[in-house]
Parts: C-alpha cells; structure tokens; sequence
C-alpha cells in the first residue's frame, strides 16, 4: 500500500529524497515562489501522486494550462530528454507516461460541468464579502437571510435574494420595530451591487441544482482518485468571486463531512491557487473564518494546500498551520523583498549544510526548498530538491479533447440543465400580484360606496324625477331671464301652494259659500 507521494530527489548539493507522507497530507501545505519558477509543475506532480494513492483532488487551473493531466505525456514532447534525465538524477527509477483520470467544471459551463451553489448555502457572511458591504450594508442581509429562514423563503438564485429585499424595502415600517433599521439607501446599495455581480456573471454560481460535494471524492474504477479541475482563467477577470467560492466550498466541506481524526490517508485534498485573493483587503470576521477552517478541516480529512507568490501573501496565523511547505525562488529586488525573503527562511527548520536564505533565492526553475512533516508531525529539515518530472502531459489538451472527456465523464448531464423551482422569488411575486389585486377589488368597493352615496344625496335633493346637472342649470339659466312680472306670478303661485296661501283659498272660498 502506497503511503507517501514522492516529491522530488537530491543530486549534486542536494539531500535525501523528498516525499510527503500520506498521513500528515491533511495538516495542509504551502507551494511558494515567484512567477516562472515551477510552482505549476509541482502542483501537477502532487495532483498526480495523490490520485495514484486513491485520493481525490480539488484544484482550480487558473493559467490554463492544468488540462494536461488527462492526457499521458509523450516521448515526443520537447522536453522530453530533459525529464527523463531529471528522473536518472533524483532516482526516479519508475518513470513513466501516464494518464489520470479527471473531471472538469466550469462556473460559467464552457470548459466543464456547471458548477452551482444556492444563496442560502453561501451565507451572509460570504455573501457581504463578495458584495463588499459595508457593515450597515452587511446587518440588512442578515435581516433578510432571517426573514427567508422564518417565512419559509428559498433562496436559490440572485433574483430570490433581488425580490426579498425589494419586499423588506416596501415592507420596512413593520419591520424596523422587530429588525432594527432598514435604510432604504442601504437597500438600493444592497440591489446596485447584487446588479455588479451579474455583470460579473454570478448569475452562472447561483442555482439549482447545486453541487454535490460527493461530486468531487469521487475514485475511477482502478481506485485512484479523480482530479477534479475547476477551469478559472475567464473566472479570474473576478478575482473576488473566484475566492469567495472556493471558500465556499471549504466552509461546505468543513460543515459537511464527519469527523475522521488522523486517517492513513486524505478523503481529499483541495489546492487554492493564488491564494492572496483570498486575503487582499478581507475584513477579519472573514480572516478567523479562514483560520478556524484550517485548523479544523483537518480532522475531517481533507488537506488544504495554498499556492501564492509569497508566503507573506498567508496571514501568519494561517501560515503557521501548513506543515508541507515547497518553496520555489523568490526575487529580492527591494527592502521590502529582502525582509520577506529572510521571514519566509526562518519559518523552516534549518539545515545546517547551507544557509536557507540564499538557497530560496539561488534555486532555479524546477527545483525548490523543501520541508515535508516526518513521525510525529515534526516538520522535517530543509532541504534542496530537484522537482520531480510530470508522468501526465505539461501543458494544456486540445478542446476537442476536452470536450470527449466532458462528455463521457461519470456526472455527464447531471448538472447542465438549469432548474427553477418555486422559491423566494415566485412567492413573493404571487404575494405582490394577490395584493394587487386585493386593492383593484378595493378600489372598485370604495368607487361603487361612492357613487351609491352619490346617488342617495341626489335622491334626497330633488324628491321627484331626478333632474340632470345640464337640465338643472338650464333651468336656472332660463329663471334668470324672466320678466319681474312672471317672477312675480311664480312667487304669487309657490305662496298659493303655501300653509298661507291655503289659508287665504280656504277664507276665499268659505266666504263665497256663505254668500250663496
């Protein structure tokens, strides 16, 4: 049983043979050293030993050029006299071309399967990270993952997320008693950077149906471990949303899988290249949370190794907690390069058959300062090491090639249709059209009360035939052009119809009786 990945061999001013023991693969690591150095060539090394020791591997080929390591290497390959040379040198008696079994995705579904994550499973924490809110900002899509979680609203996608706000906005003066303040103007900032984010193409990230993290443990039916290579080079126009998922999919990995203390060997093992995105300008909330991961990822079983241009790049709470280290040169062209430089020699355990210092930044493309944990966990002394060549082809497959591998892979079709289920979204909207409703019908109540009232006044006005406005003006304007005679009469006749004037009628009419 195989139960180290060798890494790289000595040589003329070099050590012993360097390997990583399988059994301190989870305590994480750190692959350093300046661009053009050969940091990509050692992550396809490690990748390659740890599938052929049946672990699978998560890794994110941000230059492009990771796809190789579906296809064997070749005689035919320019450097090909040079590897195998390299190979005779460092010991390597068992060099050979060969293939690995991998499984490609892509956030955006061009190079590799979608792969999706839902709002809710990214958190507000991740989520305000992402947005770059402010912490006023940040309290609001608290409030609204709150409100989702008490009213049974899935958040799925953006547009979830998008209409629960639009309703927290419409809704405020009911909620700032229970919730605390809810800034229109934080809304709106809330909205504009949710619409940043889908120019970025977030849209692709969030959704259904989300990724398995069984997806990516997968093994190939000769047991080893499927390379899993998330195509980045389009994803790193956004570096912000390249780091916040890949922590995402730590933080699922750490929520997610039991405790498994010290294994034999890794369940998996997750490569975070260019790691400064993680920590360029992050607030400390989400630094702790990196931190507490680290330290606690490790008894689940799952190695996390760091890839960055400087080990200054990894806060040093963090970087104390990576045990495999592979430094490749770095230049020290300023102070400030020197003083790196001098920090990153003093976090090994010295060798004392030559300065660490100057090695970091003497050793040439292809070879490294290494230091690989040995019994017990204690970090084995520096050494320099001569990388071990690639058994997989360097360099990146043709896309039609790809492509065949996309298509006969073991999760073909499960993840390309897109599925929209009835969530945030659709309640809300069916809320909003109801209540619509429910004022039209309103509405044409008040407007039918209205005119009935209408009608009962006019009815009590004239207590007779109703008379139109037009024919009732009419009559005025006609009663204004009559003769003071006929005004006269017309006063003489409403008397006459009078107590009084029946009065008169009466007296009249009982005298003419009485004169008979």
């Amino acid at each position: 049983m195989q139960d180290s990945i060798f890494i790289g061999g000595g040589g003329e001013n070099y050590g012993d043979p360097q390997v990583l023991a399988l059994k301190y693969a989870n305590r994480h690591g750190l692959i350093a050293g300046a661009t053009g150095t050969g940091k990509t060539v050692t992550l396809q090394i490690m990748a390659e030993g740890f599938s052929a020791a049946g672990v699978p591997v998560f890794m994110s080929d941000v230059k492009g050029d990771l796809s190789g390591i579906a296809k064997a290497g070749s005689e035919a390959f320019k450097l090909h006299g040079a590897f195998t040379e390299r190979a005779g040198k460092i010991g390597l008696t068992d060099y050979a071309y060969s293939a690995f079994p991998v499984t490609f995705w892509d956030m955006f579904g061009e190079q590799g399967h979608p792969v999706r994550t839902t709002v809710a499973e990214m958190g507000p924490l991740l989520l305000s990270r992402l947005l770059e809110l402010s912490e006023a900002q940040e309290g609001i899509l608290n409030i609204a993952f709150r409100l989702a979680d008490e009213q049974g609203l899935a958040l799925l996608d953006l547009k979830d997320l998008q209409a629960l706000l639009v309703w927290m906005g419409e809704n405020r003066a009911d909620l700032n008693l229970r919730y605390g303040n809810i800034s229109p103007a934080s809304v709106g900032a809330i909205q504009r950077r949710l619409m940043v984010l889908e120019n970025q193409g977030a849209t692709n990230l969030f959704g259904e149906p989300a990724l398995e993290l069984a997806d990516l443990m997968r093994t190939d039916l000769d047991g080893r471990g499927r390379i899993n290579i998330l195509a980045a080079d389009k994803l790193m126009a956004s570096p912000r949303l390249y780091a916040t998922f890949l922590l995402w999919l730590l933080s699922e990995l750490f929520e997610e899988l039991p405790e498994v203390g010290d294994p034999d060997k890794p369940k998996l093992v997750f490569f975070f290249d260019e790691a400064h995105l993680l920590f360029d300008d992050a607030p400390k909330a989400l630094v702790d949370k990196v931190e507490q991961v680290a330290r606690l990822i490790r008894s689940k079983g799952v190695g996390v190794y760091f890839i960055t241009q400087n080990p200054a790049d990894v806060p040093e709470d963090i970087l104390g907690q990576l045990g495999n280290r592979v430094q490749h040169a770095l230049r020290a062209f300023t102070a400030k390069d020197r003083k790196e430089l001098r920090l990153a020699a003093e976090t090994y355990r010295d060798n004392p058959r030559f300065d660490t210092e100057q090695a970091i930044r003497e050793v040439g493309v292809g070879e490294a300062v290494t230091s690989f944990l040995e019994k017990k966990g204690v970090p084995g002394v520096v050494e320099r090491t001569l990388i071990r060549p690639p058994s997989s082809q360097l360099g990146p497959i043709e896309p039609a090639e790809r492509r065949r591998f996309i298509d006969t892979s073991p999760i073909a079709g499960k993840y390309e249709t897109l599925k929209d289920r009835h969530s945030a979204y659709e309640i809300l909207t069916k809320r909003a059209q109801d209540a619509a409703r429910e004022a039209e019908e309103a509405e044409r109540r008040e407007a039918e009360a209205e005119a009935a009232e209408r009608e009962y006044k006019s009815a009590r006005r004239y207590s007779g035939t109703r008379v139109s406005r037009s024919s009732s003006r009419e009559t005025r304007s006609n009663s204004r052009g009559d003769t003071m005679g006929e005004a006269l009469g017309k006063a003489l006749v409403k008397e006459l119809k009078g107590t009084t004037g029946r009065r008169i009628v009466r007296g009249i009419l009982g005298s003419l009786f009485r004169s008979r």
